[in-house]
């Protein structure tokens, strides 16, 4: 069982935002188990991108813009696209399953002023570069990417990972991979899966008129479980690899207030000792440290700055009793293995998002603030439910059967 009233409740919203989300195309050179993004519609012209961005710079202040699709470096403009985004004043992160990205690639990138990448890379795709029948199979490719950052310099490295209730046993040691390389592996993503099988006993309705919503996100047989994971699960399964995991921050649903949407823990580590989570009034400071001084929430931060951990920890705790506790041990640690103080202590972050939930009675439950807000034709809209928008012009309604068979 989470509490959100434990956590500091980011203060993101619609029109100021530590995110957004840019869908150049939908193109891809991967096909994933349940994605619901079709692969017909193809690049957005620079034109298009242009006319996006001026939405969102019209519409919402944020910090980063992740440019997804499809696989945004399938773009041929990919270049261009990035140099745009950094241009227009947001920190471009680039969404990404890593099959295009190659050295020569990357420096382009950085050059036109790429911020980091977040590359998504699970069970449910097919590689040519990784095979796995588990997630931790994976994980030298995952590494391979996340060196290949770090030569480069100056560049944040996240990953994603959808997980469902077939795959949720295989979390832990994703998260004790990540956890021997917080140098270089600065954010872990899990994303839970859903799709309408999932949802329950739902007829779905549109403008007034029922609709098989089956036909716009995909049934994707055993991989996808058998039912919709929250947050709690995956927070159980961490802390088997991790006792100490402590959550700091969350984004709640827009309806149910002890749904917990976005949940965001960060540790402080060096490469072989963990030393605590930062508190919730950690949290606080710093955003509310980044809106006075900048304007904006923020969101991803540089490895150079992730690579203070120690001066964070130690500063933070003149005045936070619990930060007081994390740079205890610490100072434990250094007392105990004098070599300690020489090595450099990290912000590594493990996130968890739930996405949209159906309602007993009806509805769904959304993120609140959502970071992955999207623009298609001149207006912003949840990126995950984008397909029901193109498809039926409105977001579909989900009513329950029973009460269906009750009036009836």
């Amino acid at each position: 069982m989470l509490t959100p009233q434990h956590y500091y409740r980011l203060p993101w919203s619609l029109t100021d935002n530590g995110i957004s989300w840019l869908e150049v195309t939908t193109s891809c050179n991967l096909a994933c188990t349940g994605c619901y993004r079709p692969k017909t519609e193809g690049h957005k012209t620079l034109a298009e991108i242009e006319d996006d961005l001026a939405v969102f710079k019209r519409e919402r202040r944020s910090d980063c813009m992740s440019i997804a699709g499809g696989d945004p470096l399938v773009h041929p403009k990919i270049v261009e696209i990035v140099r745009m985004v950094r241009q227009g004043g947001w920190k471009p992160i680039i969404n990404t399953n890593g099959l295009a990205l190659s050295p020569r690639r990357l420096q382009e990138l950085k050059r036109a002023g790429a911020f980091g990448f977040t590359f998504h890379i699970d069970t449910s795709q097919v590689r040519r570069d990784s095979t796995a029948a588990v997630e931790s199979d994976h994980n030298p490719l995952r590494l391979k990417f996340a060196q290949m950052l770090a030569a480069e310099g100056g560049l944040t490295c996240a990953f994603n990972q959808t997980v469902t209730s077939e795959t949720l046993d295989q979390v832990p040691e994703v998260v004790r991979w990540a956890q021997r390389h917080p140098d270089i592996v600065h954010t872990v993503v899990f994303i839970l899966y859903r799709e309408p099988r999932l949802m329950g006993a739902f007829d779905f309705y549109a403008n007034g008129e029922k609709v098989n919503l089956h036909q716009t996100y995909e049934v994707s047989g055993a991989w996808a479980g058998t039912r919709p994971l929250k947050a709690a699960d995956v927070v159980a399964k961490i802390r088997e690899a991790d006792p100490a995991y402590e959550p700091g921050a969350y984004l709640n649903g827009t309806i149910d207030a002890n749904s917990v949407k976005w949940l965001i823990g960060s540790r402080i580590a060096s490469r072989t000792q963990g030393y605590g989570y930062v508190t919730p009034r950690f949290m606080e400071l710093i955003q509310t440290g980044s809106h006075l001084l900048r304007r904006k929430w923020l969101s991803y931060s540089s490895p150079k700055l992730l690579g203070s951990g120690r001066m964070a920890m130690l500063a933070s705790s003149l005045f936070d009793a619990g930060m007081r506790k994390v740079a205890a041990t610490y100072v434990g640690s250094v007392i105990r293995k004098p070599a300690a103080a020489l090595q450099k202590a990290y912000v590594q972050t493990l996130t968890i998002i739930q996405p949209v939930d159906a309602l007993a009675q009806g509805g769904f439950d959304m993120c609140d603030g959502c970071p992955d807000m999207t623009v298609y034709r001149g207006k912003m809209y949840w990126s995950c439910r984008l397909e029901e928008v193109k498809q039926y012009g409105c977001f579909v309604q989900a009513v329950p059967r029973r009460q269906m068979t009750a009036v009836a």
